[in-house]
């Protein structure tokens, strides 16, 4: 010991303090409700899965007046209803069908486009509504994972809106994942329409050839 200084214990092992913490990467929805839009079964497979990964809390969302006629609107709303008791999805479902209210909106419009954009904001307005009813932070669409609809617009509305409801447009490039939700909807089944959802773009797809390498039964509304 040397004079003047403080004794000083020497141990012959190494103490080790507490083990740091292994953290991941930053989950952009941790601790976030979000309200998704789901257009159709299969477009809402790999988005469901996806949000989840992200740490969102998904509630999913029934609202597709622009799906005519009133029988395919209900074989698609059966397939989502069905499909969202397999992945244990709570479902929000609005109870009217508004197609009249959607022809109304879209007359002198009908063009491919302009039709669209009206569609779009008219899903994603409801959608943000009852997000911002419901106590959501957060809300998206599947329209997202098609390469059929117009991606830059939707994101357009969806931030417009969100900023006008005080809520989050969440906006990822779900088109990532199209490979996946074809291979998700045949595992569990489920209805692959023909045509998006509206009267014209079923008048369309009938007039119109297929487009090469287009799979049967793909597109989505």
């Amino acid at each position: 010991m040397v004079e003047g200084k403080p004794p000083t214990i020497r141990l012959s092992y190494e103490v080790e303090g507490q083990p740091k913490e292994k953290t991941g990467p930053l989950k952009k929805g941790k601790g976030k409700k979000l309200l998704l839009h789901i257009c159709c079964g299969p477009c809402s497979t790999y988005t469901i899965t996806r949000l989840r990964e992200e740490g969102f809390s998904v509630t999913g969302f029934w609202y597709n007046p622009n799906v005519h006629p009133f029988s395919e609107h209900e074989r698609r709303r059966e397939c989502i209803e069905e499909y969202a008791g397999c992945v244990a999805l709570p479902m929000i479902w609005w109870p009217r069908y508004e197609m009249v209210e959607f022809l109304r909106r879209v007359l002198g419009h009908e063009a491919k486009g302009d039709r669209c954009s009206i569609d779009y904001r008219m899903r994603l307005e409801k959608t943000a509504e009852v997000a911002a009813q419901e106590g959501c932070e957060a809300f998206t669409t599947t329209l997202l994972i098609s390469p059929h609809q117009d991606q830059t617009l939707i994101r357009k509305i969806g931030e417009e809106l969100g900023h006008k409801y005080d809520l989050e447009f969440y906006f990822e490039n779900f088109r990532r994942g199209w490979t996946q939700r074809g291979r998700l909807a045949k595992e569990h089944n489920l209805y692959r329409q023909k045509y998006c959802g509206c009267i014209y773009s079923e008048w369309e797809g009938y007039k119109s050839p297929q487009t090469e390498g287009d799979e049967p039964g793909a597109k989505c509304g």
